[in-house]
């Protein structure tokens, strides 16, 4: 298992894992300046099928506006097609996808209207993003010695690939005093997010989560409180301190690569009984249910791949307002 695959559409068409490459002065790289996406696809019995594709690109191309492009090579719809060839083309059944626009620009600057954004989209077999077992047995975190972004100071609706040295300084800290995430609290105080996921506890039967004005919206946040409100559970987006966390019963955390986990110790505090409780079984499960198309809300939120693909297709692509 790695990042490898056969193929990644670059800039309107597949080309060999090993030609997927950048210039190694391109601004992205320096500089931060991108946006990208994690998106799952999953094996039902219909074959492969995509979760939330097109909210997912929409957020990409949400991103890219609010980082500062003023168009992009390619449209919310062919950029879906696109990610559904990458999946066909490299017969992934169950995996991971990354899209990413990035500038490439005539110089080394920070000013995005020197270059133009391109896009490039890859997959690959990620299996448990948080380790073997989490699904399961949950995760340890601590709550992270860094603050998470002011939203003044960097934008926290956009996957801006810059944002993420933020996470990588927290989530290495972590791992190395030997947790498995951090949980990272805002410029006032208050729980925010961990380092890739949106977080949820639970008390008395119901959910509660941090508002959404400093944290990332995400899609399995979103998916996760609608399920929830299907099984009869409440939830109530309010400030949270960090000391409700260790008196939950419950907490879980969420996102496209970790999904949802239960989080059975923080700061070396035990979490209610120390392993995954009632309430997050029963959304986990809903939402395994649901992205592999058991579950009444499948029909709505899956996108099914076509499979295989002839690798040599090229679309033709036009240019799109990033604000579109």
């Amino acid at each position: 298992m790695g990042i490898e695959s056969k193929y990644v559409w670059m800039n309107g068409g597949l080309v060999e894992y090993g030609q997927a490459t950048v210039p190694f002065l391109a601004t992205a790289l320096h500089y931060g300046a991108g946006a990208f996406e994690g998106i799952r696809c999953y094996t039902t019995d219909r074959g492969p099928a995509v979760f939330r594709l097109y909210e997912h690109i929409e957020r990409l191309v949400n991103s890219a506006k609010i980082l500062g492009f003023r168009t992009l090579p390619y449209t919310i719809a062919e950029l879906s097609e696109a990610t559904k060839l990458v999946v066909s083309a490299n017969e992934f059944g169950d995996c991971y996808i990354r899209p990413l626009v990035y500038l490439i620009a005539p110089d080394v600057g920070l000013n995005l209207d020197t270059g133009k954004a391109q896009v490039g989209i890859a997959a690959w077999d990620m299996g448990s993003y948080l380790g073997d077992g989490t699904q399961e047995q949950g995760i340890r975190a601590n709550v992270s010695s860094y603050t998470r972004h002011h939203i003044n100071a960097s934008m926290t609706k956009a996957k801006i690939t810059g944002n993420y040295a933020n996470s990588i300084l927290a989530k290495t800290e972590s791992v190395r005093l030997g947790f498995d995430e951090a949980i990272m609290l805002d410029p006032q105080g208050y729980v925010a997010e961990c380092t890739g996921e949106n977080l949820f506890l639970v008390r008395n039967g119901v959910l509660f989560t941090p508002p959404t004005a400093t944290v990332l919206e995400g899609i399995t946040r979103d998916t996760l409180i609608t399920l929830a409100g299907d099984l009869g559970y409440r939830v109530v987006e309010q400030p949270i301190g960090r000391d409700q966390l260790y008196i939950a019963d419950e907490v879980f955390v969420s996102g496209t690569a970790a999904e949802c986990v239960a989080v059975r110790e923080i700061d070396f505090r035990q979490i209610g009984s120390g392993k995954m409780g009632p309430v997050t079984r029963a959304i986990q499960q809903s939402f395994h249910n649901v992205v592999r198309g058991r579950q009444p809300r499948s029909a709505d939120w899956l996108d099914y791949v076509k499979s295989p693909v002839d690798v040599n297709l090229k679309a033709s692509y036009s240019v799109v307002d990033a604000g579109s």
